[in-house]
């Protein structure tokens, strides 16, 4: 038994200069993540500060048509509120496919963004990991590599983010809503997590103190029909093979706009900009849908495990699109 010291948050500035003010301390949300790494020992804080009854736990309207999603939100309730359903249901589809039901009770909006790659490596403290402790080596290059990255690896690190929920924020152009020692600001969710580079060991690009209170969503009336795919090993509680997160809009038998990330498939969720910007202007055609899909993953460098992963990622993306066409069109 590690010991550690517990505090419950009575407000958002002081939760931010405990953690702050101790480079070992953590934030505590629904503990899904955190507290299974702490019995493996890949996370030790010596300080954990419960931030789950703080005034965070609100879905509201925006003055612009957006939604403004407190970091406490449950998964659960967010899958199930009523405008994320009309409106965005892409975001309530994929956390629909995330984890099961009691961890989706418990799991929070924030707590989901930070959660850390499910590596069997990072998670196995007997074996050299890179994002674990700097300097020890990758065991994925050359060990089991079915569930790594194809895209945006580096020597360092191939593991990839298992969130479902920051694919679909992703694709929606949702922002991160920080406060930290030095005040707010909005961080951009595609912009959060960092490829894994020559530092694996920074997940995210915020600052140690810095705590999520929201996301927030913008107006996207695209955004109302679009689509969560989610291909994994078994029907549930399963982590992403690959996952594409879609919305598309079109006008006059022409793709206007498109908005597509894929997870699964690299260290961060990953906007398909490539793909994205070959579609817009094109037909919705299935073979104009194939060949943005192939553009996008030109530069994939599958492991020995998982080169399955490319064509998989490439009929998902056709497929998600081209049912999303047919619904635009009928």
């Amino acid at each position: 038994m590690i010991p550690f010291d517990y505090r419950r948050a009575e407000d958002t500035d002081g939760a931010v200069a405990t953690v702050a003010g101790n480079p070992r301390a953590a934030f505590l949300g629904g503990g899904t993540n955190l507290v299974d790494h702490m019995k493996l020992g890949v996370a030790e804080p010596e300080l954990l500060v419960d931030v789950t009854r703080l005034p965070l736990d609100r879905v509201d309207r925006l003055p612009g048509g957006g939604l403004r999603i407190g970091a406490a939100v449950r998964n659960s309730d967010l899958a199930a509120d009523h405008d994320v359903r009309e409106r965005y249901p892409v975001l309530s589809q994929a956390l629909l496919a995330g984890a099961s039901g009691q961890l989706r009770n418990l799991a929070t909006t924030g707590g989901n963004l930070l959660q850390r790659t499910r590596c069997v490596y990072f998670q196995d403290v007997t074996t050299p990991c890179n994002k674990r402790e700097p300097g020890q080596g990758c065991s994925a290059l050359e060990g089991y590599s079915r569930y790594h990255a194809v895209l945006g690896a580096s020597r360092h690190c191939v593991a990839v983010h298992p969130s479902d929920m920051a694919v679909a924020l992703t694709a929606l152009d949702a922002g991160v809503r920080v406060q930290g020692p030095d005040g707010e600001r909005t961080v951009a969710v595609a912009d959060l997590h960092r490829l894994p580079g020559e530092h694996p060991e920074w997940d995210t690009v915020l600052n140690h103190g810095e705590l999520i209170t929201a996301v927030e969503l913008p107006e996207l009336p695209m955004a109302a029909r679009s689509r969560y795919r989610k291909v994994r090993d078994r029907a549930s509680y399963a982590f992403a093979l690959v996952s594409v997160a879609a919305a598309l809009d079109l006008s006059g038998g022409t793709i206007r706009d498109v908005r597509i990330a894929l997870g699964g498939v690299a260290h961060k969720p990953w906007r398909a900009t490539l793909a994205e910007a070959a579609l817009r202007g094109a037909p919705p055609a299935a073979d104009e849908f194939r060949a943005a899909a192939e553009a996008e993953l030109a530069d994939a460098q599958p492991l020995r495990d998982n080169g399955f992963k490319v064509p998989m990622a490439r009929n998902t993306l056709v497929s998600v699109l081209s049912e999303l066409a047919g619904e635009e069109l009928r």
